[in-house]
């Protein structure tokens, strides 16, 4: 018995003794929660009672250089539900379903979620925005946000790009202006109770938005218009898969335009404008990222003869020939084991070096490309730019296809003199045949200028590198008189403007595999000839019936010069 007792006091006291330790411990737990984490503990208390909503920034405006708005943004509204703050949810289903046009079980999900804001829609016309909340529904919030608006629509569309719902830039050069373009949104905090509704008339703190910065570019939208205007007539005559249209300043490097013929609509830029070809296993994404893709930068292609401006200027460079050599072509050449041919089957008989340049003889190219040689020709291929991109600010911009040096032997080199066997953007062209008229001074193309922020405070003036020397001014001088007398006496005499003196180069280039027989037509041309102010390239897909270069390509130029030429104060010489 009294051992029983004896152990009946000792599992009390034990039990006494822990309770004491827990008690002393929460004792403990309690005073450091309560002055050691107390500034904690109220900062997460008082998170809990506050509601947070993002004010959305505007997106910062493009203009083109003469200050016409050819991006900006449209007041629209997102949606939202509040589930603690609804006191009704068979009317807030019913009206938000029907005044959306969204199945009722899919808002009633949201309106039942327990969330502290969930969204309904977003990009809603500000007009119905404007409808809904005056319905003042309790725990339906609508809060005006911003879309981007193209008030050209299909202008420019794969330079300019577009953004996506977040606003937020996808392609173009509202992805790669984004750091200036997109703003700094602003924040609404607001006091909730216990069970998260908001307590009517309490603080508010607002954290205001900043928006975007304005942004300048190159483009001029008249000039734009007039290219795809241009474009849009050669395509639908020929029956061609696209036209591509680039005119720049060969001075500084700045574009003009940018067409690629068919664009689509900035405004609904997820509509296929093509169809995929019959038999094709192409996914929706695979033709909406064709659709959006931009052949000026992003593709390459053999040149053809317009290339032959590079050889030539190559080889008056390097001394290797002059305007008076004497040249025969039978027709043909015999490099190695090949026998290249001549556009012209019969041959062009004998000619100096200026009547093979007016002609586009192909042997007297393979000539000058065998004087230089592959190391000379390949030195002058990287000094002119070639091997590198041209560093515009748009993106996914594709690299040069060249033979290796090591793997260039003599039928690579008499190829690549003409223009064939290799692959360069039409951008690349336009770029180094600008920068062999313009006295030898290696531009960089580009669209952007300035950005200026939204108080007009600080202004961004964006600047491009020039590398001069690319060659001489005299070689400059002979190439700008060369490639006049190619449109005013030989193959691009349809380029040629009554009034002006036009300098340019012709080009048909069969596309590969060649059994196929697709072309690609272009022109490159240049005016004034003796001092150029603008340069513009012409590319045509598979044109259909005739494709000579020469005979479709050239009249686009001469019709797209015919505009702009006086609009840019270029005047016509008056007849003597």
């Amino acid at each position: 018995m009294v051992q029983t007792k004896s152990r009946h006091r000792g599992k009390m006291t034990a039990v006494w003794l822990i309770a004491s330790l827990l008690m002393v411990c929460l004792m403990g737990r309690l005073v450091y929660l309560m002055i050691f984490c107390s500034e904690h503990y109220s900062r997460m208390a008082e998170d809990l009672h506050q509601r947070e909503r993002t004010i959305k920034a505007a997106r910062g405006r493009i203009l083109d250089r003469n200050g016409t708005v050819i991006a900006t943004n449209r007041t629209v509204c997102t949606i939202s539900v509040i589930h603690n703050q609804i006191t009704d949810k068979d009317e807030v289903t019913n009206v938000l379903s029907n005044a959306l046009g969204l199945p009722r079980d899919d808002v009633r999900k949201k309106v039942e979620k327990y969330s502290a804001r969930e969204i309904v829609a977003v990009n809603v016309d500000k007009e119905l925005g404007d409808t809904i909340r005056n319905y003042r529904l309790d725990g339906v919030k609508v809060d005006e946000d911003y879309k981007r608006y193209y008030p050209y629509n299909s202008l420019a569309s794969k330079v300019l790009g577009f953004t996506g719902g977040d606003n937020q830039g996808i392609i173009g050069l509202e992805v790669v202006y984004e750091e200036w373009l997109k703003g700094t949104n602003g924040l609404i905090l607001t006091q909730a109770d216990a069970a998260g509704v908001e307590i009517e008339n309490a603080f508010e703190d607002r954290v205001e938005p900043v928006a975007g910065a304005d942004l300048t570019i190159s483009l001029d939208v008249n000039i734009q218009t007039y290219a795809q205007q241009a474009a849009g007539k050669v395509m639908e005559e020929k029956g061609a898969k696209r036209v591509s249209v680039i005119v720049m300043d060969p001075r500084n490097g700045e574009i003009y335009a940018m067409v690629n013929v068919p664009e689509f609509d900035l405004n609904d830029p997820f509509a296929l404008n093509t169809e995929p070809e019959a038999g094709a296993a192409v996914s929706r994404q695979d033709l909406l990222n064709q659709m959006w893709r931009n052949p000026s930068i992003n593709d390459t292609y053999e040149p053809g003869s317009t290339f032959k401006i590079i050889t030539a200027a190559a080889g008056l460079e390097a001394g290797a020939v002059n305007l008076e050599d004497r040249f025969s072509c039978p027709g043909f050449r015999v490099v190695e084991d090949r026998k290249i041919r001549c556009h012209k089957v019969g041959g062009h008989g004998a000619e100096t070096f200026l009547q093979g340049a007016m002609n586009s003889c192909n042997p007297v190219f393979i000539d000058v490309g065998q004087r230089l040689g592959v190391d000379q020709y390949y030195h002058y291929f990287t000094q002119f730019g070639l091997l590198g991109k041209t560093g515009i600010d748009l993106p996914g911009e594709a690299s040069t296809i060249m033979h290796r040096k090591e793997n260039m032997g003599l039928v690579e080199l008499a190829t690549v003199s003409f223009g064939q066997s290799f692959q360069i953007t039409p951008l690349q062209l336009i770029t180094t045949a600008a920068s062999i008229v313009n006295g030898g001074n290696r531009v960089t193309p580009h669209f952007g200028i300035r950005a200026v922020s939204s108080d007009g405070t600080s202004v961004r003036k964006f600047s491009y590198p020039i590398r001069e020397g690319v060659v001489s001014e005299e070689t400059s001088e002979k190439m700008r008189y060369i490639l006049e007398q190619v449109v005013s006496e030989g193959s691009g005499k349809k380029a040629a403007l009554p009034g002006y003196s036009i300098g340019g180069k012709t080009a048909t280039s069969e596309k590969l595999p060649r059994s196929l027989k697709k072309y690609i037509s272009s022109f490159v041309g240049f005016a004034p000839a003796d001092d150029p102010q603008v340069i513009a390239l012409v590319t045509i897909d598979e044109p259909v019936g005739i494709y000579y270069g020469g005979t479709i390509a050239a009249p686009v130029i001469a019709d797209l010069f015919k505009n702009i030429l006086p609009y840019l104060g270029i005047e016509a010489e008056k007849a003597q």
